[in-house]
Formats: structure tokens, C-alpha cells, sequence
């Protein structure tokens, strides 16, 4: 396959971009003087414009042969080029993967952006702050119920304590830099491994084997990992005595993971997060957005495929089919070239890879701003933009690091090693500065999704500051 030669956007390029961005912002103040109708509106997309032509040459530069066409200044087409082996054959519409795929940037910018500030492990005050949340909600989340309610509020406080915590145990800018590691068999054409372990957190998915035979592909932190029903049988052998390492349950709460962390020390919660409706899911997807809640800067390993391959492999087992891939590396690549991630790669042609052409945190943030405005006026839905406007229900909860810890009173003796402590209970001033920060800034609030990809269905729970305290 043919790839189209790619050149960096010169300096003189970029500055004659924005200076043309800036008089299309001039001139819509300016008319707005003769309309007398100028709102921030007039702004917004003249911002985001330039915000596509940014996305699109950080795809041209970064895409191993994608390339983004714009639409208008939300919507974008990513397409592979012509001759890319489209191998993936979808059964249900009787059609081979197809090689472009469109995007709303504004909803994209939206919904990550919004993942920064989020809770996404499942808690006590989330519970009991949302609507029916023991007798509704929470019913959803435990498989050995056998019952769509939680009729007996006792009886499902007894099957999730163990996974439970009164509240987050993990916040917004915890760390300053995340490694999210998938199982791509590429890893194994690379030596990734040091660099992997130089993270402050490391994010692993299922059964990936963490041990010397890999060490310097995947290399030997753990910090957490994300996992889904199938990988509970193993998670014992795959542990190998890691008692610190975190589990967070993708799904639910079932008799098979009950029976798993009866025998083991690590701590475990159940993942409170939303419904990806796209080609790119999965629990590697799940595991970006636990990163991206808890890290400033989100790096991913072993995702990414050759346009051309022709099955999906794992790097510690033989191959297997299944996924979207084009779609998925698609997906993957748009969220690079909006400050989600960086990827990490053997096709990357650089190892020290130079991150200039993705857009800046300040131009990202404009964006942001310009797309949520943009999409409250398009609802008509005057007045405030600030941090809380989607917060749909409010709660109340005691200060930071206190409450229940996780458990229960009948746990073996295995599991009261666990050490929960080191999370639930952490002393404010442990955090890092930039933590401690937003958490001020944040006025206390934990945020937290309702149900679905909606951006304005959150549920807000206020903690005393220090001071209210």
C-alpha cells in the first residue's frame, strides 16, 4: 500500500492560519456593530473552524496515512487511504469494513474534555445521592441479585461492599502522567518497556501477563487494571502475588469475581462510567477514561494496528477475530488530535516523538468553550457555561477521606490484608499540588455521569472545603 507523502506545516503556514482566524473574528465584531446582534456566538465558529484545520493537519502528520476532510466546523470524515485491506466483514449488514468514517468534533471535544473532571469508580454517596439509586440503580450492577430492584436495601449493601467506597478514591490530576497499556501483538515488534515503567500510573486490561518474558515490551509496573467477567477465572494466576495493583470491575458484580476476591488482597471497585456508542470500545477504551479522569497526560501502548494487517493479534496469545479495527484506529486517531492521548507505536517512523502538531491545551480549551456555547444556544438555553451547569442532581456528602471504608465484616482473612486505606482514606495534603488545586477549584464537587453518552446528565456531590469544614 501507497502512503501519501506527508510534510509538516511550516512555522509561516501557522501564523498566517491564525492571523486569518483573527481578522474572521475582527470582522464579525466589527459587523456585529452594524447588526446590532453580536453575541459570543459570532465567535464561536470562526474558533472552532480554526480548530478543524489544526485537527486536520495533526491527522495528515500523525495518521500513518489517514486524512481528515472537514465538513463544516464540528463535522469531520477520517479516511483511510484508497487500497487499504479492509478485512473485517460485518456479518449482520452483509458489508467489508468501510474506509472512512464521520465525527462530530464539537461532541468529541465535549465528552472528553468533560472525562477530565469526572469520577469513575462507583461510590456509596453516588448511590445515595441519585434518585432511586440503592433501589434502581444499584440493582443494575449486581448479576446475583435475581431482581431488576433493590427491594431489600440491606441485601445489596451486602453484595457491593466489598467494592463500595464511601467516596472517590481517586480524582481529577492524580497523577501527571498515565500509561494505558493494550494487548496488540505489536508490542512485540517494539522495546517499550523502561518507558512504560517511567509512569506515575500504569493501566493494564484482563489477563495481559505482566512478568520477565515481556518485560521489555510491556514492561513490569502495575498500578491498575480494568477487567470484564471472562478474565475472573485467571485473574488469580495472572495477580502472581501483586497485592497492590488495583482491579476495577468493567460491568458488574457476579459470583464469579466474588469468589475471586475472596482469595485476594487488592482492592477492587466497580467502574462507573458510560455507554460508548462508536466503533472504538471495549475495555481499552473503558481504560482511557478511568486514565483520563485521574492523569494530565494519557499515553497508550499496544492499541494500534498496520492499515493493512490482516487479523488481530494479542502479544501473549495466538491470534483471534472479532474487532472493528479500522474503525476503531480511526476513532483512536481523532482523540490524539484532540489532546486525549498520545499513541505509541512501531509504525511511528520517530520513537522521540515531537508533539507540536497536536493542538495546544489553550487552543483545545477555546474550542471547549466555543463548542458548549455554541450547543447551549443551539437549544436555546441561555445564561451560564461555568463548571456545573450539567449538574441535573445535587448531593451532599461529609469531607474529604472520610466515611466507610470498603469491606465487609465477614471478609477472610485474605481480604482484610486489603489494603483500601491507601486510596479511601489519603490525607488531602498527599495529593499533588495540581489535585489539591483543581479539588479548590472544583469547590469540593465530585462529578458523575447519570446514564448514557449524555453531556448534561450529571449527578454533583458537594464535600465541605477545608475552611466550611
Amino acid at each position: 500500500m501507497t502512503r501519501p507523502r506527508l510534510s509538516r506545516k511550516p512555522a509561516l503556514v501557522r501564523l498566517l492560519s491564525v492571523a486569518a482566524v483573527f481578522s474572521i473574528i475582527l470582522i464579525a465584531i466589527q459587523s456585529s456593530f452594524f447588526t446590532g446582534s453580536w453575541t459570543p456566538v459570532n465567535l464561536d465558529i470562526p474558533i472552532l473552524s480554526h480548530f478543524q484545520s489544526n485537527l486536520q493537519q495533526c491527522v495528515a502528520n500523525r495518521g500513518l496515512g489517514l486524512t481528515a476532510h472537514i465538513i463544516d466546523h464540528c463535522n469531520v470524515i477520517l479516511k483511510f487511504p484508497q487500497g487499504t485491506n479492509s478485512t473485517w466483514y460485518n456479518e449482520q449488514f452483509k458489508i467489508f469494513e468501510p474506509l472512512e468514517y464521520k465525527y462530530d468534533v464539537c461532541e468529541a471535544i465535549l465528552l472528553w474534555e468533560q472525562y477530565r473532571n469526572m469520577t469513575t469508580v462507583l461510590t456509596r454517596e453516588y448511590l445515595d445521592s441519585r434518585p432511586d439509586g440503592w433501589f434502581d440503580y444499584a440493582a443494575k450492577r449486581i448479576a446475583q441479585l435475581g431482581a431488576d430492584k433493590c427491594y431489600n436495601q440491606t441485601l445489596c449493601e451486602e453484595h457491593l461492599n466489598l467494592t463500595l467506597p464511601a467516596k472517590p478514591p481517586f480524582h481529577p490530576r492524580q497523577f501527571r502522567r498515565c500509561a494505558v497499556v493494550g494487548n496488540s501483538g505489536d508490542l512485540l515488534k517494539t522495546q517499550f518497556g523502561e518507558e512504560i515503567d517511567s509512569h506515575d500510573a500504569v493501566i493494564r486490561d484482563n489477563e495481559a501477563p505482566v512478568n520477565e518474558k515481556y518485560a521489555k515490551h510491556v514492561g513490569l509496573k502495575r498500578d491498575f487494571r480494568l477487567i470484564v467477567r471472562g478474565a475472573a477465572g485467571n485473574m488469580i494466576k495472572i495477580l502472581n502475588g501483586s497485592d497492590d495493583e488495583v482491579l476495577i470491575i468493567k460491568s458488574v458484580i457476579h459470583r464469579d469475581f466474588n469468589a475471586m476476591i475472596k482469595k485476594i488482597r487488592n482492592p477492587v471497585y466497580l467502574f462507573q462510567g458510560i455507554v460508548l456508542r462508536r466503533g472504538a470500545k471495549g475495555t481499552g477504551m473503558k481504560s482511557i477514561e478511568l486514565a483520563l479522569s485521574m492523569c494530565d497526560i494519557v499515553d497508550i501502548y499496544g492499541f494500534t494496528v498496520d492499515p493493512g494487517y490482516t487479523e488481530w493479534t494479542r502479544y501473549f496469545s495466538t491470534p483471534r477475530k472479532g474487532h472493528n479495527p479500522l474503525q476503531g484506529r480511526a476513532y483512536y486517531q481523532l482523540l490524539e488530535c484532540l489532546g486525549v492521548i498520545r499513541i505509541h507505536s512501531p509504525m511511528r517512523a520517530k520513537r522521540k516523538q515531537d508533539w507540536s502538531d497536536v493542538p495546544s491545551r489553550e487552543m483545545i480549551n477555546n474550542a471547549h468553550r466555543a463548542a458548549l456555547h455554541l450547543k447551549k444556544k443551539q437549544a436555546g438555553q441561555e445564561g451560564g457555561l461555568g463548571r456545573f451547569v450539567n449538574c441535573k442532581v445535587w448531593g451532599k456528602s461529609g469531607p474529604y477521606g472520610t466515611g466507610p471504608v470498603s469491606g465487609s465484616t465477614d471478609m477472610t482473612d485474605t481480604r482484610k490484608e486489603s489494603n483500601y486505606n491507601r486510596w479511601e482514606i489519603m490525607p488531602f495534603e498527599s495529593l499533588r499540588k495540581e489535585a489539591r488545586k483543581h479539588y479548590m477549584q472544583m469547590e469540593g464537587v465530585s462529578l458523575y455521569k447519570m446514564d448514557g453518552n449524555k453531556l448534561d446528565d450529571l449527578v454533583c456531590v458537594k464535600h465541605p472545603l477545608k475552611s466550611e469544614a
